[in-house]
């Protein structure tokens, strides 16, 4: 995901599920055949190193998730300043807030 409209029409009309190191956003895709993720890492997180290096890991989870990801859904995720300062937190949040998302998103369909 390239473009801010994606990214704000993801976060504004779409679902929400939080976690203590991360917020996951999902909302239909424009196109049914797509999957998209995005990442959104403010600068709360740390400076320029950190916040690369969170959306380096955040990359490296959401590509695995992204297999088990029915097509026609829009993703963001958003990382909050713990994903920095406990970095062994995120993969247990995403594998929990991920799923939960898309059967929020399901539901509301």
């Amino acid at each position: 995901m390239r473009r801010s409209e994606d990214f704000r029409r993801t976060t504004r009309s779409g679902v929400r599920v939080a976690r203590p190191t991360l917020v996951v956003h999902a909302c239909a895709a424009v196109n049914p055949e797509d999957r998209q993720v995005g990442f959104v890492v403010g600068k709360s997180v740390g400076n320029a190193v950190v916040r690369n290096r969170v959306r380096r890991r955040l990359r490296h989870l959401a590509a695995a998730e992204l297999t088990r990801t029915p097509p026609g859904v829009c993703l963001v995720l958003r990382a909050l300043p713990r994903a920095a300062t406990e970095p062994a937190e995120v993969p247990t949040d995403l594998a929990k807030a991920w799923p939960k998302a898309l059967a929020r998103l399901a539901g509301a369909r």
